[in-house]
């Protein structure tokens, strides 16, 4: 008897691909292992046995290979219709079972991965006619119909791990086998080939020119399902300039790219064709893909983005971190893996081409070249998508200008309701239980789809609008199929650099700008000398110094920068900077975790003040008051708070709804009608980029 092996079953209806995907899968885990492989179709008997191949298979294959044991069974003679010889499939490191039940329920307790195979209707006909000619024609409708029962009462694809969608193109084997590496069950007998996926080669290329980076993007990555662009779009002095310098635009595209999205405790990952789904924190699994140092910068490069993961962590992942368990209709987490991007450096005036070594790259890089130097040549639009400049937003015309009416917002509180929430949050700070709670609403719109022409709402030129009037540090623009994120943030949520230096810079205290020049002042200096806002700020703060000092160096917090004063666009803001050290070894997506959420959104002292809120608020915050921003091979991550963010989520027939988080931190000694105010002017950024106006009661 030999080791019990890891076993993988195929499965699928037929004609889905199932063979060809198993015996190519079976090739290449051979570069590294022994394996087995076992066809279905050997012991069905007949072509009105499926039930009965599947207790045959279960009982004389599996049982015996699952414990190490040689298995000896029966086969069966498609051409005389009877049994056949007997045969013997030996034990080996890896055993792949392929067919239509090798994934069935009394199959199961015995496999380590279950692989779905699906295609539509029409190519699995084809392809199994194709592969059995005029033997399985009479048989077909006779086949389906035990599937059909079959799954009914066992709903296989619902236990798979990975779903492959097999195009019959060549792809899926390869898809597949990047998915594997991704199951716990299956990390250390593949431990060849995750290594072999570690050893990436970075190709970089510097251009000495600025595009104009909407221009840029959207002839890369305007029909892209999946794109994320981090978007400094602030052009200033001082630290706001150091945030602003470099800005990444990239897709999921390519040999590398991948999609992940994480729901209540399952990620998501696609890759290619092939969907692999693992369950546990989403933390975890971050620190799985991007926790450790993979690739070092290229010479000369400034950034700390050496290719990696760009997207959001939703505020729901507070479930990991000390928070209550609350669904959200938007993902928890959304992100894509970029092995290709291009990364402008606007001190420098300067382009760098990032691309992973893969087939393909030689042909990107150029492709970038061209879309570089032509978006250079065309000269600054500013924010333009194009020569014919940024086009509708909502309907058929300009903001407020179309055939369609601008967004009309509704608030999930009357200014009512949220001042008798903000009583409720003083109370439960007079009887001790918190010191400040940061309480938020939201208000959205539903923008209904036109019959006579294209999407209601352009999501695209949405965002261009909102950067237009109000740039920012960390503004992103994050497209997720159906789900687009428009976020102009002026706030960095943390920042782990590669050598180990962390940073967060939380703001609170907010004044809007005036028209004026005095008047302007006037409100950027009550600001700057409010005691309440003030003790808002320091007490965030010293919740920031004590999270970072979970996973920091001991003595290395400092607070380099406390309550100044930083001027954007629509407000003034009250900004402070913690610096700290990682201690060397220990998991940067658990220190990630341990400052999670931002605790200039939830208040002090966190877990506690979480738990207010979810009574509160008494709705999800999805993706506002989250992060947004990158995780780098080279073990560098930076993120923004996700503020001053419009979440548009597409209902695929051409409307859509719009939602915007707002909110402040209430201390005892708030003024409800002054804490009011501040979300309205908090808002004002956003929804007057859309022609719209905070809603009335």
């Amino acid at each position: 008897m030999t080791p019990a092996p890891v076993i993988i079953a195929v499965d699928g209806r037929s004609g889905a691909g199932k063979t060809t995907l198993a015996i190519e899968l079976a090739a290449r885990l051979r570069e590294h292992h022994k394996v087995s492989l076992f066809h279905l179709e050997d012991v069905y008997p007949g072509w009105n046995g499926l039930a009965a191949g599947i207790e045959r298979y279960v009982t004389t294959v599996l049982a015996p290979l699952s414990r190490g044991d040689a298995a000896d069974w029966v086969s069966w003679d498609w051409e005389k219709h009877y049994d056949g010889p007997a045969r013997t499939t030996l034990p080996a490191e890896i055993v792949i079972v392929e067919g239509v039940g090798a994934a069935a329920a009394s199959a199961r307790p015995m496999l380590d991965a279950v692989i779905w195979s699906e295609s539509s209707d029409d190519d699995r006909r084809t392809r199994a006619l194709a592969r059995d000619g005029s033997t399985y024609e009479p048989f077909w409708d006779l086949w389906a119909a035990q599937e059909d029962e079959w799954l009914a009462t066992d709903p296989v694809p619902d236990h798979a791990q990975i779903r492959v969608l097999n195009r019959a193109d060549g792809t899926a084997p390869d898809d597949v086998l990047q998915a594997l590496l991704h199951l716990p069950t299956l990390a250390a007998v593949l431990l060849p080939e995750l290594s072999a996926r570690l050893g990436l080669q970075l190709h970089a290329e510097r251009l000495d020119c600025l595009p104009d980076a909407a221009r840029l993007f959207h002839t890369l990555y305007g029909r892209s399902p999946h794109a994320v662009w981090l978007d400094s779009s602030l052009r200033t002095e001082g630290l706001p300039a150091e945030r602003s310098r470099f800005s990444i635009l990239a897709d999921d595209g390519g040999r590398f790219g991948q999609d992940v999205r994480h729901r209540s405790g399952v990620t998501r990952l696609t890759i290619g064709t092939a969907t692999v789904a693992t369950a546990g924190p989403f933390f975890r699994w971050l620190d799985g893909v991007w926790g450790r140092r993979a690739l070092r910068p290229p010479e000369g490069y400034a950034c700390e983005f050496t290719l990696g993961w760009l997207g959001y962590l939703g505020y729901e992942l507070k479930r990991e971190t000390g928070g209550s368990d609350v669904s959200s209709e938007t993902p928890d987490a959304a992100m894509i893996f970029a092995g290709r991007a291009v990364v402008l450096d606007h001190r420098e005036g300067s382009v760098w081409l990032l691309a992973l070594e893969a087939p393909d790259a030689s042909e990107w890089l150029a492709l970038a070249r061209s879309a570089v130097a032509a978006a250079a040549a065309a000269g600054p639009t500013g924010d333009t998508a194009g020569a014919a400049g940024t086009g509708p937003v909502v309907g058929g015309g300009a903001m407020g200008t179309g055939s369609k009416p601008v967004p009309a917002f509704t608030g999930r509180d009357t200014e009512s309701a949220y001042k008798v929430k903000i009583a409720d949050a003083q109370h439960e700070i007079a009887e001790g239980n918190t010191y400040e709670v940061c309480l938020t609403t939201a208000v959205s719109a539903v923008v209904p789809a036109d019959p006579a022409g294209p999407d209601a709402l352009d999501a695209w030129a949405t965002y261009l609008a909102l950067r237009r009037k109000n740039p920012a540090p960390f503004a992103s623009y994050l497209r997720f199929g159906e789900l687009t994120v428009a976020s102009t943030s002026p706030e960095r949520f943390l920042r782990i650099a590669a050598d180990g230096g962390m940073r967060a810079e939380p703001i609170k205290g907010t004044r809007p700008r005036g028209s004026e020049p005095a008047r302007d002042e006037e409100l950027r200096r009550q600001l700057e000398s409010s005691p309440k806002d003030r003790a808002e700020n320091i007490m965030i703060v010293d919740l920031l110094r004590n999270d970072l000092s979970h996973f920091a160096v001991a003595g290395s917090v400092t607070v380099s920068r406390l309550c100044a004063i930083e001027s954007y666009a629509t407000v003034h803001q009250m900004v402070s900077t913690i610096d700290a050290k990682l201690k060397p070894g220990l998991p940067r997506a658990e220190a990630v975790a341990a400052c999670f959420p931002a605790g200039s959104m939830t208040g002090a002292p966190k877990i506690s003040t979480m738990a207010i809120l979810d009574r509160l608020e008494e709705a999800p915050r999805g993706v506002y008051s989250g992060a947004i921003g990158y995780f780098s091979l080279s073990g560098a991550m930076d993120t923004a708070v996700a503020i001053r963010t419009l979440v548009i989520s597409a209902d695929g027939a051409g409307g859509a709804e719009l939602s915007l988080g707002v909110g402040g931190a209430i201390t005892a000694d708030s003024s409800p009608q002054e804490e009011y105010d501040e979300i309205r002017t908090k808002a004002y950024g956003v929804l007057s980029a859309l022609g719209s106006e905070f809603p009335p009661d």
